[in-house]
């Protein structure tokens, strides 16, 4: 590469270093049976066991043995990829078995999958912007980077609502008028605070104003309603949601993006979405797993129930230490620390002193000042598990003086 540009890209990584937000990887390998252990793959060449406490994989059912075997059967009797685009030879009757339980899950018409949610979001909002004349998308000011982007490409107009303020959508609504198209885009589970949207609030100004709803539902799908439907089913929404997004990568413990509508919605989509046209399906063998994955949890409430409890009883503890948890009533557990450098030497710490992986989170995925830990409770973790990284967090916020909740 010519010189003046590898100066270019340095400069922007010594940025970043400069900045504290310099992002590592944990070489990790999961251990099949004993989820959520780990093998960690040091620089050294050494490995050690550790235990995971920030992965998205909520009910532990990327190792769920029903689903290992679907994934297995498929590879065996059909082989690896999908072998094209939806439209060229990619839509195996996995992928068509898998679009009905969704639906099914969602008690929509139809149902189309992506190769991840974050593509969900990107193709089906810039898609809206093209299909729908006259076009105002009200978007929810703490809204993930995928429901901004796609937003951004479809270039219809946007206006941003402060976070989960009614008096201000109604406010924003108002002053859009009634000649104009409306979507109101919302996610139900921030993920970096853990508080949940007002749904009803929200579907009822929708009502009110002749707007559609569009929920962005991949922190909360497989851990909350009945069946597992997301926060709208527990909430009794999910009947009043137009366009339900959705991913296979979290509580299902897989890969892959989803949206549930209306059948002439979900058809547009797929007709008009350069991001599900031009890009090669999801592997069967994934659509197989996932398909198993749902289906076990739309009956079972065993693994969310324990998860729940793990969750309570973590947040009771870290409570009781006064550390500063963000308060919120789902199962994410952020500890606000408020500068990127001292909670990247927080979770240096935990993994290299005490044999716990927690991610630091800080910008761009939160605001600057608001740096942090994200933890994840999973039905697996033990008592033992739970005791432990509460005392390791609490000797590393005494050793530090970090500072604790009033």
């Amino acid at each position: 590469m010519k010189k003046k540009y590898s100066q270019y890209i340095k400069d922007s990584i010594d940025s970043i270093i400069s900045e504290g937000r310099y992002r590592t990887f944990a070489n990790i390998t999961r251990i099949r049976g004993d989820y959520p252990n780990a093998i960690l793959h040091m620089k050294s060449g050494n490995k050690k066991k550790i235990t995971v406490w920030c992965s998205n994989d909520y009910l532990g059912m990327g190792q769920n043995q029903s689903v290992l075997n679907a994934l297995k059967d498929v590879i065996d009797a059909i082989g690896g990829g999908s072998g094209g685009t939806r439209n060229i030879s990619g839509t195996t009757n996995q992928h068509v078995i898998l679009e009905n339980t969704l639906s099914k899950l969602h008690n929509k018409e139809s149902s189309l999958l992506f190769t991840s949610g974050y593509v969900a979001n990107d193709a089906t909002l810039s898609t809206l912007s093209k299909i729908i004349p006259d076009l105002v998308l009200l978007s929810d000011e703490s809204n993930h980077a995928s429901m901004i982007e796609g937003i951004r490409h479809g270039g219809a107009s946007k206006i941003i609502f402060k976070h989960n303020d009614m008096v201000d959508l109604e406010e924003k609504l108002i002053k859009v008028g009634t000649q104009k198209n409306k979507v109101i885009a919302f996610e139900s589970v921030y993920s970096m605070d853990g508080d949940i949207a007002k749904v009803k609030e929200i579907c009822d100004l929708a009502d009110k104003y002749d707007a559609l709803t569009y929920i962005d539902e991949v922190h909360a799908v497989g851990m909350y309603g009945n069946t597992g439907a997301g926060m709208a089913e527990h909430l009794s929404q999910m009947e009043r949601i137009d366009i339900i997004e959705g991913t296979l990568a979290k509580a299902f413990g897989l890969v892959g993006g989803y949206i549930s509508a209306e059948k002439t919605l979900i058809d547009s989509i797929r007709s008009y979405a350069p991001g599900f046209i031009f890009t090669t399906s999801l592997p069967p063998s994934i659509a197989a797993g996932a398909n198993v994955s749902i289906n076990h949890l739309m009956v079972s409430s065993t693994e969310r129930d324990q998860m729940h409890a793990n969750v309570a009883l973590l947040k009771s503890k870290l409570t009781e230490i006064n550390l500063p948890i963000i308060a919120n009533k789902s199962h994410i557990i952020p500890i606000l620390v408020g500068d990127p450098i001292l909670t990247k030497k927080v979770t240096d710490q935990l993994l290299d002193e005490f044999n716990i992986y927690v991610q630091p989170i800080n910008y761009p995925t939160v605001p600057k000042g608001t740096e942090r830990l994200r933890i994840t409770a999973s039905p697996y973790h033990k008592i033992e598990d739970i005791d432990h990284l509460v005392s390791s967090l609490d000797n590393i916020w005494r050793e530090m003086k970090i500072a604790r909740a009033a």
